[in-house]
């Protein structure tokens, strides 16, 4: 009995690591071939989890939160919009763009 559950844990152990593997190697593609599209939204997805953190918490209110995430949606849409227009690629001028706009919803969080 105990040797079937070794198996079993063993197996799924394997299955987890074989996912979380998959999983890592297409971010790391996707780092690899667009490196500033993926700092732009990786501080989009920061920032997200900030503003649901603050209202979680109490220091925001969810009309301050819709406020914000509308901002960040419109900057996740001006960063596609770019890309689109360059083969999928944003250049370092628009990358330092999106970020100063990221810039001055990340102070709003927090106040």
């Amino acid at each position: 009995m105990k040797t079937i559950q070794r198996t079993t844990l063993s197996l799924l152990l394997a299955a987890i690591s074989l996912g979380a593997a998959s999983q890592a190697m297409a971010e790391t593609s996707w780092e690899k071939h667009h490196p500033r599209r993926d700092q732009v939204n990786d501080r989009l997805e920061r920032q997200d989890r900030r503003i649901k953190r603050e209202v979680k918490e109490g220091d925001m209110t969810r009309a301050e939160a819709r406020k914000l995430h509308h901002e960040d949606h419109q900057i996740r849409q001006e960063e596609r919009d770019m890309a689109s227009q360059n083969g999928g690629h944003i250049t370092r001028q628009e990358q330092k763009t999106l970020n100063q706009q990221e810039n001055a919803v990340s102070k709003e969080i927090g106040k």
